[in-house]
């Protein structure tokens, strides 16, 4: 059993008993989290997709510990301009335990296949309203071509213009 979950601001794939880092989250070390905003629940080949979070769901995870990311460097330069920057960068972390991932919106998949089938009607209405649309794109297409028409005469004028300065 899977779920993918928005931590942080973050979206992850997280499984019971798997250890992560995420952006630092407030709370002490050993202190029990909960995360509600649960987009996708797998289990076992049952899938449970929320729009966009399934009510109900949660995740809840314990902070191991809260610590520093490695250091990134920055390094900025211009070639022959004598310009060089050079930053750097530790990003704070925490690591966390998933304990447990419930599920308790396990109706919502059975809606959806219903609404998908009272939307199939009123998708073969559309076609009919495209096909009144189409006249209205040829006389669309019809215009650009009356003027280029227009526009060969001034080339023809040009090309006599550059004959009479030889």
């Amino acid at each position: 059993m899977y779920a993918i979950v928005e931590i942080a601001g973050q979206q992850l794939k997280v499984e019971k008993d798997q250890q992560l880092f995420v952006h630092r989250l407030e709370g002490k070390e050993g202190a029990k989290v909960t995360f509600d905003n649960v987009l996708l629940i797998d289990d076992k080949g049952k899938v449970n997709v929320g729009a966009p979070a399934i009510t109900g769901a949660n995740v809840s995870a314990k902070i191991l510990e809260h610590l520093k990311g490695d250091k990134v460097i920055v390094f900025k330069k211009k070639r022959r301009k004598g310009y060089k920057v050079k930053n750097g960068h530790r990003q704070y972390l925490t690591k966390i335990q998933i304990e447990a991932i419930s599920e308790k919106g396990g109706a919502k998949p059975v809606a959806k296949k219903e609404e998908i089938k009272a939307a199939a009607p009123k998708a073969e209405a559309k076609p009919a309203a495209a096909k009144k649309a189409a006249p209205k794109a040829a006389v669309k297409k019809a215009a650009p071509k009356a003027a280029t028409k227009k526009a060969a005469p001034k080339a023809a004028a040009k090309k006599t213009d550059n004959k009479d300065k030889k």
